[in-house]
């Protein structure tokens, strides 16, 4: 009997111009129960996944940076894990990898380098870090609920504005950098003073929007049905994020202090 089916008529109708015979019953039967024609179901990602990815490389940055902080690591620490946390960062973005390695690579590199970081602050600063671990905390669950409840709406031009803005301060940060070089405190967007001020609210407030947009990414890529393994590249996209504005609000924690 032909088939109504255009696909398997064109494959029909190519089997009899090759020469190539129709398989038997038998024949189709013993190439389903071969290991190279077993079928295979790849199962989606979900929130939960997401959310275990998340507690996993979270936790490695997290575990990571008490160890440094209690062996007391140096300079030296803080370069390396910064070099190589920002090199694995962008192998990942770039490539959009969810190799677990790499991400969790980055982790215990970036680990190593807040733990450093967040030791220096504290000798200067006693209980500064625990004040901005709780700032980043109700950050996070500020804006999961403005998310939940659709108080903001992730549009594509709410997007590119998050992301020019994104932009936008991290030219700044280079331009601060080289101008480091010829000008004492650079452009001032980190010496304490007033315009260091307004570039770490602002630089808080960018950060919690790229939340509002890591949590979009989440909910479209469960709702596509994207591969599991993808939730590993959504979990450290919401690591990075919430790095960023860990560090923003410790340092303008450092401001006010002084």
């Amino acid at each position: 009997m032909e088939s109504k089916n255009p696909i398997f008529s064109r494959q029909s109708k190519g089997q009899q111009a090759w020469g190539t015979p129709t398989p038997t019953a038998e024949q189709l039967q013993g190439m389903y129960n071969s290991p190279s024609y077993a079928p295979t179901a790849q199962r989606t990602m979900t929130i939960d996944d997401v959310v275990v990815r998340g507690f996993i490389t979270l936790g490695t940055l997290v575990v990571s940076a008490a160890v440094a902080w209690a062996l007391n690591l140096g300079t030296a620490a803080l370069l390396i894990g910064v070099v190589v946390g920002l090199i694995l960062g962008l192998i990942v973005s770039f490539k959009q990898s969810t190799n677990p390695v790499l991400i969790l690579g980055y982790s215990v590199a970036y680990g190593v380098a807040i733990g450093v970081i967040s030791h220096m602050y504290n000798d200067l600063y006693s209980g500064i870090v625990f004040q901005a671990v709780v700032g980043t905390a109700l950050a996070f669950a500020a804006m999961l609920t403005v998310y939940a409840l659709r108080i903001i709406r992730v549009t594509p031009k709410f997007t590119k504005f998050v992301v020019a803005a994104g932009l936008g301060l991290m030219g700044l940060v280079l331009i601060n950098l080289v101008a480091g070089f010829f000008i004492e405190d650079g452009i001032g967007i980190r010496s304490g003073g007033p315009l260091a001020y307004v570039f770490s609210i602002a630089a808080i407030l960018i950060g919690c929007f790229f939340l509002m947009l890591d949590f979009n990414e989440v909910e479209q890529g469960v709702k596509a049905g994207a591969p599991e393994k993808y939730s590993w590249l959504m979990a450290f996209g919401l690591t990075v994020t919430l790095v960023w504005i860990y560090l923003e609000i410790l340092r303008l924690l450092s401001y006010l202090r002084e």
